[in-house]
């Protein structure tokens, strides 16, 4: 077993190329690792409903996925003729954008400078400000003009996400989770992705509580070992008093993505007691501030350098981690990356 998490490598071909629904399976007939201090089982995400238990709380994020890639038609104040698109990360309350400009040739992120404009199609141009957070340069703070709400504009302008690992074209509802219902994300919460209605249903059936929050992420392409951006969530009183029956009644609370788990550690007190709240997060969980409310994790797999590694280990633990990531990238299983891939389900 590794000592750390981090001490492995991505095998070759273990990028999800295309959504599973191509390769013949249901979304919920991608495989799933469940890893516990009893060992490691390979199964599969329809066998979610055996594995929890009656009285268990699965809490999933319940935002919707926005076409937040956009061509640029037209630059001003700016010699980089590279930028030909950019993705829409966020919106801060002010109605400012966060964004992050793409290369033409679908190289990587793309260079701007305070002052550039950028033009959108339907007439929109975006003034740069600077970067956002101050102190780095993938990311950067744009003002629209005229003032733009950026979940109305997107579902006529823009295309989904896409990284250079997939093939083909998909269309947006590729990327939606079953139960998305708040327009917001970036990027799809994909750890979500599996999770059928059937599963749900049978979830149900079983005395398991589903419970939602909101959690709109940004984009996914972080430098290596950038920590998460400040993210807008939503945790309901409803879910709140649920996280707290079911810690009171000794049952385990499992989060459906880091996205979750990041949400209702936000909304937790040293004792953790989960409050009601929305706003912003920049919490960054870790070895130095482990989960507190989470239990239980369904997740996807990341990279070795990637910050979603923290967060496991502030869940499960470095030996939990470690163990299942050695798992899934030896023997005869072949789990597959990214947000068409596998899951792992960590119960530590």
């Amino acid at each position: 077993m590794s000592a750390l998490p981090v001490d492995f490598l991505l095998p070759e071909c273990a990028e999800a190329t295309v959504p599973p629904e191509a390769r013949g399976l249901a979304r919920d007939e991608v495989r799933m690792l469940v890893a516990s201090p009893d060992g490691m089982q390979h199964r599969q995400v329809l066998d979610l409903p055996e594995v929890l238990r009656p009285g268990d709380l699965l809490v999933v994020n319940t935002s919707a996925t926005l076409p937040a890639a956009v061509e640029v038609i037209g630059l001003d104040k700016l010699d980089h003729p590279e930028v030909g698109s950019l993705h829409v990360s966020t919106q801060l309350d002010d109605g400012d954008w966060v964004v992050e400009p793409r290369r033409s040739d679908h190289a990587g992120p793309a260079t701007t400078v305070p002052g550039a404009v950028l033009r959108l199609p339907g007439g929109v141009d975006l003034l740069v400000r600077g970067p956002h957070p101050t102190g780095q340069r993938r990311l950067w703070r744009a003002t629209p003009s005229p003032a733009t709400d950026r979940a109305s504009y997107l579902p006529e302008h823009g295309v989904p996400i896409s990284y250079s690992y997939v093939q083909g074209e998909w269309p947006l509802k590729s990327r939606q989770n079953v139960y998305a219902a708040v327009p917001g994300s970036a990027e799809m919460p994909s750890a979500g992705r599996p999770l059928s209605e059937r599963v749900l249903v049978r979830l149900m059936a079983r005395g398991v509580v589903v419970a939602p929050i909101a959690l709109h992420t940004g984009v996914s392409s972080q430098e290596s070992h950038e920590p998460p951006q400040p993210e807008q969530y939503v945790v309901p009183e409803a879910t709140a008093r649920l996280v707290a029956s079911t810690r009171a009644a000794g049952r385990r609370v499992v989060a459906v993505g880091t996205t979750v788990v990041r949400a209702l550690e936000s909304v937790a007190d040293p004792h953790g007691r989960v409050h009601p709240a929305a706003g912003w997060t920049s919490l960054v969980l870790g070895p130095a501030r482990r989960a507190r409310v989470v239990d239980g994790l369904l997740t996807g797999l990341h990279e070795a350098e990637a910050s979603h590694i923290d967060l496991l280990r502030a869940v499960a633990g470095d030996r939990l981690v470690g163990a299942a990531y050695d798992a899934a990238t030896s023997g005869p299983h072949h789990y597959l990356w990214h947000e068409f891939g596998d899951t792992m389900l960590f119960l530590p």
